[in-house]
């Protein structure tokens, strides 16, 4: 079973690229080098978001808390069971 794990942020106004810096260089290190993790993307959107997909084998790993300075409002997070892929 593959689970996805998806991670968003809103950065403070302004902040996107720093937030996306510190997932870089903080947080998918620390999951990257977790047990069962398969595949990582980082993805930007308009608003000043930032999102993390991770696809993991086993039991995902939690990512990080950023600095609370580079956010708007709080992190949320979702999980999700892969159902079918073409």
């Amino acid at each position: 079973m593959t689970l996805a794990q998806m991670w968003e942020a809103r950065a403070a106004d302004g902040r996107a690229a720093e937030l996306a810096a510190w997932v870089l260089a903080e947080a998918l290190p620390a999951v990257r080098c977790a047990a069962g993790v398969e595949r990582a993307e980082l993805l930007t959107a308009p608003g000043d978001r930032v999102l993390l997909i991770t696809w993991w084998s086993g039991e995902p790993r939690p990512v990080p808390e950023p600095p609370a300075e580079l956010l708007a409002r709080p992190v949320h997070r979702w999980s999700f069971t892969r159902q079918h892929v073409e």
